[in-house]
């Protein structure tokens, strides 16, 4: 049987992370979850993979939650912390992530892609809370309050209702929006465009943003100028300005 998580580290720095159990619609079984735990870390540790994208095998489901039949076989209560890779959560990255909808992501399907940095999904993609319809909740829900008004997410918790990949786009959940067959391209574009700029600042930035969603205005400025210092004292930093200066392209060093 092929591997339920393919991993491909390309030459471009690239990480593609691929839910490959397409005939469970690519739910978070076992093997899966087993698969991601593993996958994030070999991206994290690499240091040639600067972004990675998370995408799933088919055109009918990114991935369709959590395995409803290991639920009823283990009688699960409230699941324990380290089930469910959820990068923010129990999985520490410092780099970028891009989350490629291809299909349904329903449930924890939703969770993972959230958990992402970035979304691009296909028109044809549709986003659902489905807690709801099976008696469960959706704690990691929570920090869907910094994406989406308070009233959006209120309908989609209490309903579990699908919403389109349109719908989804128009309330800022989703970054790009693509044609089925475009996706993996329209992501792999996104990811380039991350890759143009200087390493430390992209670190920098990511930074910033995930520090001002934790804090107040004044506690996320000086954490954010603290967490902006070595990318200021990099070579880089002083390569930028001379590249723009002589009119060619940086090369960053990531130092």
């Amino acid at each position: 049987m092929d591997p339920a998580v393919l991993f491909e580290a390309r030459k471009d720095g690239i990480a593609v992370i691929t839910i490959n159990r397409p005939d469970t619609r690519n739910a978070l079984s076992l093997e899966v979850r087993q698969g991601l735990f593993t996958a994030w870390d070999r991206f994290e540790r690499d240091d040639a993979l600067r972004v990675a994208i998370l995408t799933g095998t088919g055109d009918q489901a990114f991935c369709a939650g959590g395995d409803l039949k290991e639920m009823v076989e283990r009688q699960l209560q409230v699941p324990p912390r380290d089930m469910f890779p959820v990068p923010g959560d129990n999985i520490e990255l410092t780099k970028p992530t891009i989350a490629a909808v291809n299909g349904a992501a329903y449930a924890g399907g939703w969770m993972i892609a959230q958990a992402c940095d970035l979304c691009v999904a296909s028109t044809e993609a549709r986003f659902a809370i489905t807690e709801v319809k099976v008696g469960r909740s959706s704690p990691w829900a929570a920090p869907l309050i910094h994406m989406i008004p308070q009233r959006i997410m209120m309908e989609i918790i209490l309903t579990g209702k699908p919403i389109t990949a349109q719908r989804a786009y128009e309330i800022g959940l989703v970054n790009r929006l693509s044609s089925p067959k475009n996706l993996m391209n329209t992501a792999l574009t996104l990811a380039r465009e991350v890759l143009d700029a200087a390493p430390l600042s992209v670190r920098a930035g990511r930074e910033t943003v995930m520090l001002a969603t934790e804090m107040g205005r004044a506690a996320a400025l000086k954490a954010a100028r603290h967490a902006s210092e070595a990318c200021y004292l990099s070579q880089d930093a002083q390569e930028g300005p001379l590249a723009f200066s002589e009119k060619r392209q940086p090369a960053w060093k990531g130092r």
